[in-house]
């Protein structure tokens, strides 16, 4: 990662051609929001994104037009909603690159996507003396479920460690990775210091002794590129509120021979092909692992964010947020007592740091009354918080409707605020 000096918004804007943030943030109907008389600056997206209009429009277009429930019905709304609710699936598809729709399941979030696999594929093919493989770097959310079914079928969860840098260590990932290891649960970029994993060769590795691997893409959804097929992962999630579609949806990626290996993870309506009070047989993937009425909605706007996002390209917008990334990561460096933990040399816009004497959440409040939303706490990754010697941290996670103006008042509010706490 490589500072840029004297950065100005006309240089970003001509580093990145073709890309009109100020036109795209009218898209986004909440940052034209002021917070306390002052502009909404909102650097919470490794938490979750604001939603474009085209979004916003296309669930009251599906509630006014479409709403019915899916499957099931033999009338014109039911086709409706059934055509929408798979047409996103189609989209999903394409937009990673599965083989396949029956790949893709729809779960609430990641978390959900997560649970599934541990308890599915984990009850199945866990055993005593089995080995478990993450990193110090996870979410909790894949940490505890692979805990829980280590504990339940007498498993051992080991952990690749992480460096001073806040990069995995695969040399020692290697020396973890024996005949023992039986599952490979890892994320691709770090949702707290911002780190984009090599989870291409973690997966080639981890094939040699034919280990399945899940990717946690929760925060490469928003800002890389994805295509299964490429890096050959059996598994992959993310959710759907990170990549500018509504809470509550998410996908599960799964091969298909291993998604039809799997018993289901929940029972009910519609994942079912014959039920009698003596046996019940089940539907293949995707359906058998989506019991009840889905978030019809939600996977709708699924859809509609990842074409809004196809629409603004996504090398433009990578290209623009590394030069937002390097920007903030120039300013926020120049602050004296000022700590960034995770300094890996390929990251997402996503910045921790700490300031010695000032407490992250005395920093977020009184930054919040200057309209900047920024998180505070371990963000969900306590082990990794604790690999640096530090409980909580302050966190600026960056989008593409973010500008060099917000990361510039934000960088001079950030030093009135120290100034104040110190004081």
């Amino acid at each position: 990662m490589t500072a840029i000096a004297n950065t100005s918004s006309e240089k970003i804007q001509k580093q990145s051609k073709g890309f009109d943030v100020h036109a795209l943030r009218q898209d986004f109907p909440i940052l034209n929001s002021t917070i306390y008389g002052k502009p909404l600056i909102y650097f919470d997206n490794a938490a979750t994104s604001q939603k474009p209009k085209a979004v916003i429009d296309r669930l009251v277009q599906y509630y006014e037009h479409e709403n019915a429930n899916i499957h099931r019905g033999v009338y014109h709304l039911s086709d409706l909603a059934s055509n929408a609710y798979e047409g996103a699936r189609d989209i999903v598809q394409k937009s990673i690159n599965a083989a396949h729709k029956e790949e893709i399941i729809f779960v609430r979030g990641a978390t959900e996507g997560i649970n599934l696999v541990a308890s599915s594929w984990g009850r199945t093919n866990l055993k005593a003396g089995d080995e478990v493989l993450i990193s110090q770097m996870e979410h909790h959310a894949n940490i505890v479920p692979w805990q829980l079914i280590c504990e339940e079928k007498g498993a051992i969860l080991k952990v690749i460690p992480v460096d001073e840098n806040g990069e995995l260590i695969l040399s020692a990932f290697h020396k973890l990775l024996t005949e023992k290891t039986k599952f490979v649960s890892i994320v691709y970029v770090s949702n707290s210091i911002g780190t984009i994993n090599p989870v291409k060769t973690i997966i080639e590795s981890a094939h040699k002794f034919n280990i399945p691997v899940l990717v946690d893409a929760c925060q490469a959804a928003p800002h890389l590129s994805i295509d299964v097929q490429e890096l050959d992962c059996e598994f992959l999630v993310y959710s759907g509120h990170k990549i500018f579609a509504p809470t509550g949806i998410g996908v599960l990626y799964g091969k298909e021979h291993y998604l039809n290996a799997m018993p289901p993870y929940q029972s009910g309506g519609d994942m079912i092909n014959i039920v009698t009070f003596e046996k019940t047989t089940f539907k293949e993937a995707p359906h058998k692992f989506e019991a009840g009425t889905p978030d019809i909605s939600g996977a709708i706007g699924l859809g509609a964010a990842i074409e809004y996002i196809n629409g603004i390209g996504r090398s433009n917008i990578h290209e623009y947020e590394e030069t937002l990334l390097a920007h903030a990561t120039q300013k926020l460096s120049e602050i004296d007592g000022l700590r960034i933990i995770g300094t890996a040399k390929n990251k997402i816009p996503v910045i921790s740091f700490s300031i010695d004497g000032a407490h992250p959440m005395d920093i977020g409040t009184l930054l919040d009354f200057e309209g900047i939303a920024i998180r505070t706490g371990n963000h969900c990754t306590q082990p990794l918080l604790d690999r640096f010697g530090v409980s909580a941290t302050c966190r600026a996670s960056l989008a593409f409707y973010n500008t060099v103006e917000e990361i510039d008042f934000f960088a001079d509010s950030l030093i009135k605020v120290i100034k104040k706490i110190k004081s």
